[in-house]
């Protein structure tokens, strides 16, 4: 177990120690995963109603070049390798750090920029849902995919 705190209930801390890279992973994959839908709606079209107005890739790159990241286009199309590939990556645990990089820069830039024009809360676009998305993504970013990765599996290391 992590820390030299003693259990409220010693008995439990077997199953918080085999629990542990189960919750881990399914954290990894929620974060990676949250992201494709996200995608498909911005950049493809897909889930209208659910969002903004944008549903192309053409119409990311002119929201970035308003929003002053230009070239917008590079923005753009860093947006789709990253909800498309990153994510992902992120979600199965496959090159877990290296992918983390630009979807944390993502999300981190997308908090910033939800901040300065929507305040907080997430239901008015605030930095309130990409600020935790990123907090999600630094965390592996740092820690690795964990033991139950494809990393792991499949490499027998972390990057």
């Amino acid at each position: 177990m992590n820390g030299n705190a003693p259990l409220l209930i010693p008995a439990l801390g077997a199953v918080y120690a085999a629990l542990a890279p189960w919750i881990e992973a399914l954290l990894r994959f929620a974060v990676g995963a949250a992201m494709v839908p996200h995608g498909m709606r911005m950049c493809l079209g897909y889930f209208p109603g659910t969002g903004g107005p944008i549903n192309t890739v053409k119409g990311v790159a002119a929201l970035y070049d308003k929003k002053g990241f230009s070239p917008g286009w590079f923005w753009a199309y860093g947006t789709v390798l990253t909800q498309f590939v990153a994510a992902p990556c992120v979600a199965l645990g496959l090159f877990t750090r290296p992918m983390a990089l630009p979807l944390f820069a993502l999300l981190a830039l997308s908090a910033y920029d939800h901040a300065k024009y929507d305040g907080w809360f997430w239901n008015k676009l605030g930095i309130e849902y990409p600020g935790m998305w990123a907090l999600g993504v630094l965390y592996f970013l740092i820690n690795g995919g964990g033991p139950i990765s494809l990393d792991h599996l499949l490499l027998g290391f972390e990057f």
